[in-house]
């Protein structure tokens, strides 16, 4: 039975395409496949095509997928950054690099879910992806789900302790350097910085990058500049007089909440930024920064291009330097704040 366009009224089959064409349904799967090695005339190739566009034929993906042994699928599983604002990059970036090369995205967000994870995984090793990447939404070190081993990973934002995994990470001491040199550059020379009071590669990592930028410039580092506080506004906020009190002229935040909080303190106290003090961030999270007044300078924590980088590891395009972790450049995001 056909259609009255002609066409099969059940799904198409090579059988179909092979009948219409007039050649075998050998020929048709070598068409299909593109095995160039077969003894197949132009002529006939040709025919093939044409049946197959006449008759809207779909190559069976899982049939082919068996016979390659691995699909045009790149696994990404996340355990919040589908919903968080600025990290969501990491899927955009992976999403843009994965179609460059000829690979379909599946993304699981699983909201830390260990039993929801461990399905996500295991749909993608039986749809045979080509690999995956596993992502956090901010810079730590993460345990790989046993069942990753299992095919190529490649760790996002994250990393292994033990090495199993080739990751992709933030260079939190240079954008440390990078942020604290705004503000040299500025010539501002009593540069304090607030940083988090939770342990993590962001804290450590930033605060080396500030030591770094002021050895550099032949300053001392003073423990009197260094503060710790909590990593959102009212932390910002609540460390405004000890920053004042210590007569810094501008301020490295550990993130654009932190700096907003700053904001708000410095003004209460009659001080302008950054004519008074000036004021730098960090992760550039624009519904943030760049509507604050003045909009905030800050440091760009680089989400989109670790996801895409993540890709290009997993593909064997890039390489990780020794030690299994390649880090990603922090660019700075100069606005009115300095």
């Amino acid at each position: 039975m056909t259609t009255a366009n002609g066409r099969p009224q059940h799904p198409v089959t090579m059988r179909d395409v092979a009948k219409l064409a007039g050649v075998s349904v050998a020929t048709v799967s070598h068409v299909v496949n593109d095995n160039r090695k077969a003894r197949i005339g132009e002529a006939a190739r040709e025919r093939v095509r044409k049946a197959i566009e006449e008759l809207g034929y779909r190559p069976n993906a899982l049939a082919k997928t068996l016979v390659r042994g691995s699909s045009k699928f790149i696994g990404l599983v996340a355990d919040a950054i589908a919903t968080t604002p600025f990290a969501g990059q990491i899927i955009h970036g992976a999403q843009d690099e994965a179609w460059k090369h000829g690979y379909v995205l599946l993304v699981a967000n699983t909201e830390g879910n260990r039993a929801a994870e461990d399905e996500a995984i295991a749909m993608m090793l039986e749809h045979k992806v080509r690999g995956i990447l596993y992502s956090t939404w901010y810079h730590r070190a993460a345990e790989i789900p046993p069942a990753l081993l299992e095919t190529d990973v490649v760790l996002v934002d994250c990393y292994s302790e033990g090495g199993e995994a080739p990751a992709v990470v933030p260079d939190e001491v240079q954008g440390g350097r990078t942020a604290t040199q705004v503000l040299l550059d500025a010539g501002h020379r009593r540069i304090a910085i607030v940083n988090t009071t939770t342990p993590s590669p962001a804290h450590e990592g930033r605060l080396r990058g500030y030591r770094e930028a002021l050895d550099a410039a032949g300053l001392p580092f003073d423990d009197g500049l260094v503060f710790d506080a909590r990593p959102e506004q009212e932390g910002g906020y609540d460390v405004t007089d000890a920053v004042i009190a210590a007569g810094a002229t501008a301020v490295f935040c550990h993130n654009d909440r932190v700096a907003m909080g700053l904001y708000d303190g410095l003004r209460e106290r009659g001080l302008s930024i950054p004519a008074d003090v000036a004021v730098v961030g960090f992760d550039n999270q624009e519904v943030i920064a760049a509507h604050l007044r003045p909009p905030l300078t800050t440091v760009a924590l680089p989400h989109y291009e670790l996801g895409a980088t993540g890709v290009r590891l997993l593909l064997g395009i890039d390489s990780v330097p020794d030690g299994g972790r390649l880090a990603v450049t922090c660019p700075p995001v100069v606005r009115a704040s300095v």
